[in-house]
């Protein structure tokens, strides 16, 4: 017999809602338990934010869920720093787990690991009775460029990391903990490692490269991967599993000290909030905020990046103010660009692109208001852009509502820049939570993004 791996990651929001939340501690509870003395419960980043909760504990909600599982093992994702470096190394120190982090440093240049003064280290080794594991974690380098919170600290290359972690362990097997997304391919070729559990892409994985094991549960805490170190992977819905009483009153109590319970609207047809909707093209919940957007600022064109739509249950029936923060949960401005045509045909060109390193290859990437687009996702190309029904104009300026997120990243949409910024309005989710208000929830599919020679309104999402 070998070790048994347990494999959580970017179980993101599910804080939010009490009985999944439960659910999920309540398996990896479980599966510790049946194992007996064999389990090692890992996370491989993503497990403190964003969410609802996240946005008012700072990360703190996910301490309840922590205490109660006990998880051994723990890496960074690029969304634990959403709530700054102060917030995440008091959760670092607070938490039962170790935490291990090879290429995330506070100084680089002299040496200065993040966090290691609350107990991060590059690498640690665990013991259990078929054997001890040796553990690395490794965060995508991209981390500054697409967490504004994060951009104080270093990220250096990953791979080199893992190599230099790895070779100094002295451990029966030997394990990365990754967030590097896709990047997971390239890291099982270069490095020597029984298994790679990676996060960040949210979609499961269960495959080998070059010998080595790759494993990734997916997001939104629905699946946990059940990992035999001698080779076998086995499948875990979360829904199936008894809820851990104790974390879901926790999160309850959490969530009624909010002050976001009002109902602000009420969805007579569910508005799926599932990953292959929301990647998949136009859909009802990305024009809701890209009208949001839009709404507020006068602008020509709303735009959202469809990451930054998260997903979560459906929104039906009444839809308090805490849903509709759940949809884009992040303290961030929308701000109004002046973008040249030019520009702007380019960055819905670049949605349609398959190289964003947290997603699949046949994902589109923008959620879109006032304009239509028509694409082919076999080729990644799109073939016509209109901007308020009439063909875009390269020499002409539009005026575009989007997250401030856009503008500081270089990893999405690289055509629209920070010189291109020329005003300022609320946060985003609070501008949702209005909108939701004054108008209602209802929104339809209309033909704004169409794969060509598909009728867009054949399937609503």
């Amino acid at each position: 017999m070998a070790p048994r791996l347990v494999h959580y990651s970017d179980v993101e929001n599910v804080y939010d809602t009490p009985e999944r939340v439960g659910r999920l501690a309540g398996l990896l509870r479980e599966l510790r338990e049946k194992a007996d003395g064999n389990a090692i419960l890992a996370g491989s980043g993503d497990n403190t934010s964003p969410g609802v909760l996240s946005l008012v504990e700072d990360g703190a909600q996910a301490l309840d869920f922590f205490e109660a599982v006990e998880p051994d093992v723990e890496t960074f994702g690029n969304h634990e720093f959403d709530h700054g470096i102060d917030s995440l190394r008091r959760l670092v120190a607070d938490s039962p787990q170790t935490w291990v982090s090879a290429n995330v440093w506070a100084d680089a240049e002299t040496g200065a690991r993040f966090a290691g003064d609350s107990g991060v280290v590059p690498s640690t080794v665990v013991e259990t009775d078929e054997g001890s594991v040796g553990f690395v974690g490794v965060t995508t380098e991209r981390t500054a460029s697409i967490n504004p919170d994060a951009t104080a600290l270093g990220f250096t290359d990953p791979i080199a990391a893992a190599r230099d972690a790895l070779a100094a362990l002295d451990a029966d097997y030997s394990v990365v903990l990754s967030h590097l997304g896709r990047g997971d391919e390239e890291l099982a070729r270069e490095v020597e490692a029984d298994a790679i559990l990676g996060g960040h892409v949210p979609t499961e994985r269960r495959d080998r490269i070059d010998g080595t094991l790759l494993t990734r549960p997916g997001d939104g805490g629905s699946v946990v991967l059940e990992v035999d170190l001698a080779g076998d992977v086995t499948r875990h819905r979360v829904a199936d599993a008894p809820v851990h009483e104790g974390v879901a009153a926790a999160m309850r109590e959490r969530l009624a000290e909010t002050g976001l319970n009002d109902v602000v609207a009420t969805v007579e047809t569910p508005i799926d909030r599932g990953e292959e909707t929301l990647f998949g093209g136009e859909c009802r919940l990305g024009n809701l905020v890209a009208d949001a957007y839009r709404w507020t600022t006068g602008a020509d064109v709303g735009l959202q990046n469809s990451g930054g739509v998260r997903t979560g249950d459906d929104l039906a029936g009444e839809i308090t103010a805490a849903d509709l923060v759940s949809v884009t949960p992040f303290e961030e401005r929308i701000v109004v660009a002046e973008v040249p045509g030019v520009a702007l045909r380019d960055a819905f060109e670049w949605a349609a692109g398959p190289d964003l390193g947290f997603a699949e290859s046949d994902w589109w990437h923008a959620q879109v208001s006032g304009a239509e687009i028509a694409w082919d996702p076999e080729t990644h190309a799109v073939e016509s852009v209109r901007v308020g029904g009439d063909p875009i104009e390269s020499d002409r300026t539009y005026s575009v509502a989007l997250s401030d997120y856009v503008l500081h990243t270089d990893d999405e949409f690289p055509s629209l820049r920070e010189s291109h910024r020329v005003a300022t309005a609320g946060v985003q989710y609070e501008v949702l939570v209005e909108y939701a208000r004054e108008t209602g929830v209802d929104p339809e599919i209309e033909g704004r993004v169409a794969e060509t020679g598909v009728d867009p309104r054949a399937t609503e999402r």
